[in-house]
């Protein structure tokens, strides 16, 4: 029993260094066209406009109502010990830290990171990429770098409206529901939240988006067997991309703390 379960455990071991493998290839690959052809800017704004304002609407709504769903949450639980005044800070805290740069970023995924996956995947079944090679436009250069820096350059600005919404849906709750006064909730932000709190969780989104942008386009670009194969590589690239970002969460929140 033990060796079947060893076989099965070592044979994902292998497929999983083999993934990242060919994601480092796909990585050294873009970014070697891109030094060599330059940056497309168009596509780059292009990609900025499709990733991060049209991603804005879906952020903002998460952000709301995390701030009320977890000010409410906080509120009670507080209530118990008589310490509402630290509702303030301990949203704020969560938000820029964790819960903004993370929902954001699985938020940008569902949306805009399998679309990535679906629009280049569809592109290779259907041979779109090889024109592009026989009309020597360099494909990397054209699909894949400038959706890598533009997801890298949206994700944190998306996570500072999702910081910014989500303080407001707070201030509603903690003020008019629970009951708190606006001076006390403002200051107790303003003493007890720092400004390396908000960098934190921006650079955080900055990894995130990154990540997300690499695995979706590599996921794409490989993508094999037709329209069944471009939706399994979009689901892949969703499950991985969400997966990755908790991930290197943890590992960036250790590291932070480290520093």
């Amino acid at each position: 029993m033990t060796t079947p379960l060893l076989t099965m455990f070592g044979a994902w071991v292998l497929r999983a260094l083999d993934e990242i493998g060919r994601t480092l290839y796909f990585l050294h690959d873009a970014l070697r066209v891109t030094f060599r052809y330059g940056l497309r800017w168009d596509q780059i704004f292009e990609q900025a406009l499709q990733i991060g304002v049209r991603s804005s609407l879906v952020v903002i709504l998460t952000g709301v109502f995390t701030g009320l769903v977890f000010a409410l949450e906080i509120g009670y639980a507080f209530g118990l010990f008589s310490a509402q005044a630290w509702i303030g800070p301990s949203v704020v805290l969560s938000l820029t830290r964790q819960l903004a740069p993370v929902l954001a970023a699985l938020m940008v995924t569902g949306r805009a990171g399998s679309a990535m996956a679906a629009e280049i995947g569809t592109m290779r079944v259907t041979e779109q990429i090889d024109a592009l090679h026989a009309m020597a436009v360099p494909p990397m250069a054209y699909l894949v770098t400038p959706r890598l820096i533009a997801t890298t350059v949206m994700l944190p600005l998306l996570t500072a409206v999702f910081d910014f919404v989500g303080f407001l849906g707070a201030y509603v709750v903690a003020v008019n529901v629970l009951g708190v006064s606006s001076t006390t909730f403002i200051n107790q932000i303003l003493i007890n939240v720092d400004l390396k709190d908000l960098y934190s969780g921006l650079f955080k989104a900055a990894v995130f988006g990154f990540l997300i942008a690499l695995v979706c386009t590599s996921r794409g670009y490989n993508a094999r067997g037709g329209a069944k194969g471009v939706g399994n590589v979009t689901t892949q690239a969703v499950v991985v991309s969400s997966a990755l970002v908790l991930i290197a969460d943890y590992f960036i929140t250790a590291l932070i703390y480290d520093i």
